[in-house]
């Protein structure tokens, strides 16, 4: 098929699809939805079970034991871990990477089915359990809503009056509050008086509950019609609980109000906390939909803000927290800025080396095939963010390869004395198979990457897609319009000669390349030699995941001793926060205590409900400033609060590693694990290279243990469980109902006034209920004495086995060089047998994210390899050109020694790219060997030819590609996928022109003539 002789005869069916392609194209561009990075999905699910009272260990053995058994019996289960802690199970379910995020729904609704199934089986007062599978959502919209001197009550009013109005906007997915605080209803029972008055706690606690029970009243048929009964009498208020009458005395009826003080407050200690600048707050938290363009909802959203100013009470703020729209803007116009000088240096290379026409002409059709690739990211629903648009620049010299080869042979074929038509025809006839199986090759290059289940490769996914897209339409632009470009606008030259490589620079190429063919073994010693220079340099290369974002933003996260009180962790947190704003260059510190935060961003690590946790997120001027400020922050945290744990971190540009060097002991005794746990924290702090040195154990912590004793119980009437009634009442509080008020339900809890329950001196003089004896008792005749124990606070497992986990981070460097280093001395410690040591972190995210690619990579070469023998139909052609494969590695190690840089997942992207580049260009350039030789000419002869006649496509297209990728060096995200492409290409362009020839010779066994 002749497909330039077709678009010559369908001239105007080729100008108005083009035409057409740049219309559609900037709509489509247009209609794009807007992304920072791409989204991937977090495949972790909650299983959280309250077992108020008990403590950790018992935790472990009666509740998470039984939910991690259900859960392993889930089949798309990848691992599980699990956090047992006092009066709380928390289980985290891991699903395989294999799973689609579509899939994920009924993968939860079948988790959920389990656990709801289990629940008989965990012990009296566990459950029931909770499955959080909306963990991995993100609220890319952020708001603190502060007020001065406005209570959490008004503030909470104004966030859901805000919640009702935003979930009408389009785009808007849900939206959740954070720090509220739960109001409560306090019945303040005074001691000395109950005693007094002898009324059981039962008596009075059960006139609360009944009054404000609802239940039926029952129905009666009145007339036609069915009529419920419904007697008034429910709690209107603070008033109507005081005003209750729990019984009488001396024929005079006691009410409530005359033994406890009932009053309104919040619940006390908070769950958690939020501030922002200080000042107490409620986050408000808005996630975008699916397929949502997050630039479009934040628009909305502060348009309506904007609109709803008039309902805003005075002295409330509504404070900006995150604001992803904004940041999406940014983060892609900065970009569309790289994209722009990456083009316009492609053009003016162009325009410089092939004239201004030919320049011109190659630049147009580069620009429409960026267009046609927006109309197929509408299609495919891809958003523009940084992969896609990245994905465009690293195939800018790629795209503009096929339409210079074209455009080459065009050129070429009209100086050797063809019609402008005959040119065009022939530089078709002799390119499409060619260039079709070398723009296939570029695809199946980055096939492992795109098509690989793990969440880098979900995160990389969209980059494939452009890629493939891109790619695919270069080729077709490449034989239907640009041939018919060539015919009108390129100028017939005046000189037609039969030698079109007469210049001193074709010339000067032919005899060096003619001196490396006659010394052949010579070059390929010493080519050995470089590439096992290069393969010992490599191991010099650092390796690493993924880089620190450029977001102004950073987390500094803030544990006290496990068990401190939330109020106390409060108080520190007000001091760092005070402290951090007085430095240079930070805008904002927003607090929260007691639990991580809503998840703004895909990369946040959100940390579990813990009384002794803090966070501040603190938002600066400028993210350069931000090393400079973690270091006087951390150097602050050091010196002011010596005993506690702190870790400064930086966001990071795709999935997120909480520490960088992980070494996880497991076994079957607590005891055990911690003793190997503290040795290699002796072996970290002993290397000096290492800091944030803590194991995920924590400390014990203390327990008050009043020994019951059970003979006086029993003769007094006074059980345990009296006891533990006795003790939560008079300390904690116990929670006797709920006060319905509107939509709320406002608990009622019974309690002892502050000076009675605040301080442990009162233990002595508490009175407990004897049911037997209808009287108070004084707590001595039942407990013998209170002592202090120690007791794990926490108990980690991993797949069900006890896990302890040492954690830590690079003072300076990669985390490769530390772990390498500190490994053998950790591995030196002796284990008994039943215990292991397995490594995590970033090396163990690394493995998962490189693992599927090694898995595919062999399947896409065997791929490419059945596309190349197709092509050429021998065995020997695709031998010559992927032995050249593994010389990339010379080009890849000095660009990375150059600038610096490490070797990770965006590295390893280049160098499949790389790949796909080079035997691209070594496909076009034996073809033309081939070509060549079917023409009859001597085998040596047209191997020259051939090369030399390929020399200005293939410099052109890696000049191209180089200096499109250097505005890309600055960019913190793609910079190592810059430097190994422009290292490597340097060097596979020398390979494309010496290497393949010589090796071509060699294994066709042409000899030098």
């Amino acid at each position: 098929m002749n497909v330039a002789k077709i678009m010559f005869e369908n001239k105007s069916v080729v100008i108005l699809l083009t035409v057409l392609m740049v219309i559609f194209g900037i709509k489509s561009y247009q209609g794009l939805g807007r992304l920072a990075y791409p989204n991937f999905t977090i495949k972790t699910a909650l299983v959280v079970t309250p077992y108020p009272g008990a403590s950790a260990q018992e935790v472990e053995d009666e509740v998470t034991d039984v939910v991690e058994e259900t859960v392993q019996s889930l089949g798309q289960l990848d691992y599980l871990t699990s956090t047992s802690q006092e009066g709380m199970s928390i289980v985290s379910v891991q699903i395989k990477d294999e799973y689609k995020s579509y899939q994920m729904p009924q993968i939860w609704d079948e988790l959920r089915r389990k656990i709801n199934d289990c629940q008989a089986e965990l012990p009296p007062g566990a459950g029931p359990s909770v499955v959080n599978d909306d963990f991995g959502d993100v609220y890319g919209v952020m708001f603190a809503i502060t007020g001065e001197n406005i209570s959490y009550t008004k503030l909470k009013e104004y966030a859901q009056s805000l919640k009702k109005e935003l979930l009408l906007l389009n785009d808007v997915a849900k939206i959740d509050l954070w720090g509220d605080q739960q109001e409560v209803i306090f019945v303040e029972f005074n001691r000395a008086k109950l005693s007094q008055l002898g009324f059981s706690p039962e008596q009075l606690f059960g006139t609360i509950q009944s009054q404000n029970l609802v239940q039926p009243a029952g129905k009666v048929k009145f007339g036609p019609d069915y009529i419920r009964f419904d007697p008034s009498g429910e709690l209107t208020g603070e008033k109507a609980i005081a005003d209750l009458f729990v019984g009488s005395q001396n024929g005079t009826l006691i009410r409530i109000g005359d033994v406890a003080k009932v009053t309104r407050g919040y619940l006390d200690p908070p769950q958690n906390l939020m501030r922002f600048n200080g000042a107490p707050a409620i986050g408000l938290g808005i996630s975008t939909e699916d397929g949502g363009n997050v630039v479009r909802m934040g628009e909305a959203v502060m348009e309506r803000l904007h609109q709803l100013e008039g309902i805003r009470p005075p002295g409330l703020h509504v404070q900006v927290v995150n604001f992803q729209a904004a940041r999406v803007t940014e983060s892609l116009n900065d970009f569309l800025v790289n994209l722009a000088e990456s083009v316009s240096i492609v053009i003016g290379l162009l325009l410089i080396f092939m004239g201004l026409r030919s320049g011109l002409l190659i630049g147009f059709i580069l620009l429409l095939n960026i267009l046609g690739t927006f109309i197929g990211m509408a299609i495919w629903k891809i958003d523009l963010q940084l992969l896609s648009l990245g994905a465009l620049v690293l195939g800018l010299g790629i795209l503009v390869d096929n339409a210079i080869v074209v455009t080459d042979v065009f050129l070429i074929k009209v100086q050797s004395g063809l019609s402008r038509k005959q040119a065009a025809e022939m530089a078709v006839q002799s390119t499409i198979w060619p260039l079709l199986g070398a723009t296939l090759v570029a695809i199946f290059a980055f096939g492992p990457v795109g098509l690989n289940q793990s969440n880098a490769g979900e995160f990389c996914r969209s980059l494939f897609y452009v890629m493939s897209i891109s790619l695919f339409l270069s080729w077709i632009l490449a034989v239907t319009v640009t041939p018919l470009c060539c015919f009108f606008f390129l100028p017939t030259p005046k000189k037609i000669t039969d030698d079109s490589y007469d210049s001193v620079w074709y010339l000067r190429f032919r005899r060096l390349l003619q001196a490396a063919l006659r010394r052949r073994w010579l070059v390929l010693a010493g080519l050995a030699i470089v590439l096992l220079l290069s393969v010992v340099g490599f191991g010099k290369v650092p390796k690493s995941f993924f880089t620190t974002s450029t977001r102004n933003q950073f987390i500094v996260d803030y544990w006290r001793a496990e068990g401190t009180h939330i109020l106390e962790v409060e108080k520190d947190l007000a001091r760092i926060q005070a402290y951090t704003r007085s430095l240079n260059g930070v805008e904002n510190v927003t607090t929260f205590v007691g639990e991580g935060s809503l998840r703004f961003v895909l990369s946040y690590n959100y940390k579990s409900p813990d009384s002794s946790y803090g966070q501040l997120l603190i938002q600066v001027t400028d993210h350069k400033v931000i090393d400079g400020l973690m270091s006087q922050i951390d150097a602050y945290l050091r010196r002011e609060f010596p005993m506690a744990e702190a870790k400064l971190n930086r966001f990071q540009e795709g999935p997120p590693v909480e520490y960088e060097v992980e070494a996880r002991f497991r076994g079957p005794d607590a005891a055990v694990l911690r003793k190997f746990a503290d040795q290699a924290k002796q072996i970290l702090v002993a290397d000096k290279g290492a800091r944030n040195i803590r194991d995920d154990w924590r400390q014990t912590k203390r327990t008050f243990r009043p020994r019951y004793l059970q003979v006086q119980g029993r003769r007094s009437g006074i059980s345990r469980s009296d006891l533990d009634k006795t003790l939560r009442w008079n300390f904690s509080g116990l929670t006797l109902g709920v006060y319905r008020e509107g939509d709320e339900l406002l608990p009622i809890i019974a309690r002892p006034p502050a000076d009675e329950r605040l301080s442990l001196d009162n233990f002595d003089r508490l009175q407990v209920w004897s049911s037997a004896l209808n009287r108070f008792l004084p707590i001595k005749q039942v407990v013998e004495r209170l002592e202090t124990e120690e007791e794990p606070s926490l108990v980690q497992r991993r797949n069900r086995m006890p896990t302890i986990t040492v954690q830590c981070d690079p003072v300076s460097g990669q985390a490769s060089v530390m772990e390498n280093r500190i490994k053998p001395l950790i591995k030196a410690i002796p284990l008994p047998v039943g215990y292991s040591l397995e490594w995590g972190g970033e090396s163990e995210s690394s493995s998962k994210g490189q693992g599927p690619i090694k898995k595919l990579f062999p399947v896409f070469l065997m791929g490419m390899f059945v596309i190349v023998v197709g092509l050429f139909n021998s065995f020997r052609v695709p031998l010559t050109i992927f032995l050249c494969v593994p010389l990339a590695i010379i080009g890849v190690t000095l660009g990375l020694l150059i600038f610096h840089m490490a070797f990770g997942f965006l590295a390893i992207l280049g160098f499949l790219g790389l790949t796909g580049m080079l035997i691209k260009n070594s496909i076009v350039l034996i073809d033309q060997i081939n070509a060549e030789i079917v023409a009859g000419k001597p085998r040596f002869t047209a191997v020259l030819d051939a090369t030399v006649s390929r020399l200005r496509p293939v410099t052109m297209a890696a000049g191209t590609t180089i200096l499109g990728m250097a505005p890309l060096l600055t960019h913190l995200f793609f910079q190592t996928m810059a430097a190994t492409i422009m290292g490597g290409l340097l060097v596979a362009t020398g390979l494309t022109l010496f290497i393949v020839p010589i090796l071509y010779t060699v294994f066709f066994r042409i000899k030098p003539e």
